[in-house]
């Protein structure tokens, strides 16, 4: 059997000849004979453009001119039927997923208003005005709210989550897989540039 080293971006690959000549290009060779690239499973961290849309196609969130977002798979640190669309995904995998109400963010509730004093609102928003989303401390952890009536000391908000009752419509482009650090496992979620910063 020949074989022969190309030279290509100063590195050598070893080339068999019994491979038409057709096929010598590298990033075929990389494919067909490189290292398979990482899948996503459990205990990986894995970095995703998306854009958000809702069944009528208008835009709710776009991550594509910024950071990407990372998360630690495996670890309910997204809604389950997303996670689940993203199992056994490679670096470069571009897809869409449509996900109803009872998969994303449920049907929306009915006598989910509550009136809640100013400062229990996250983040001590300034000028609040009615449909702005706020985050809201509550007995369960904060949640996201709509605000419908603004007072001086007290705001009316709805409970519901922002897409409550709506089909999601996500376009995602993997753009990283890596195995995650025992501390990231141990925190349950992805450290560094898109993910969580203590």
């Amino acid at each position: 059997m020949e074989q022969v080293f190309l030279r290509c971006n100063k590195r050598c690959l070893l080339v068999d000849f019994n491979i038409p000549r057709t096929l010598y290009n590298a990033p075929h060779l990389a494919r067909k004979f490189g290292k398979q690239r990482m899948q996503i499973e459990k205990d990986k961290v894995v970095s995703i453009f998306y854009h958000l849309r809702d069944a009528g196609g208008e835009s709710l969130e776009n991550t594509q001119d910024g950071i990407p977002l990372a998360y630690l798979h495996g670890h309910n640190n997204l809604l389950p039927a997303l996670e689940k669309s993203l199992e056994g995904r490679q670096l470069g995998d571009k897809f869409s997923v449509t996900l109803g109400p009872d998969d994303a963010y449920g049907p929306v509730r009915e006598g989910a208003t509550q009136r809640v004093p100013i400062k229990h609102l996250l983040g001590n928003p300034k000028r609040l005005r009615p449909d702005m989303l706020v985050r809201v401390q509550t007995d369960r952890g904060a949640v996201s709210a709509r605000v419908l009536k603004v007072g001086k000391f007290m705001v009316d908000v709805d409970l519901n989550h922002p897409f409550a009752g709506k089909t999601l419509i996500f376009d995602i482009e993997v753009t990283a897989v890596r195995d995650a650090s025992s501390e990231e496992i141990a925190h349950g979620h992805a450290h560094g540039e898109g993910g969580h910063h203590h």
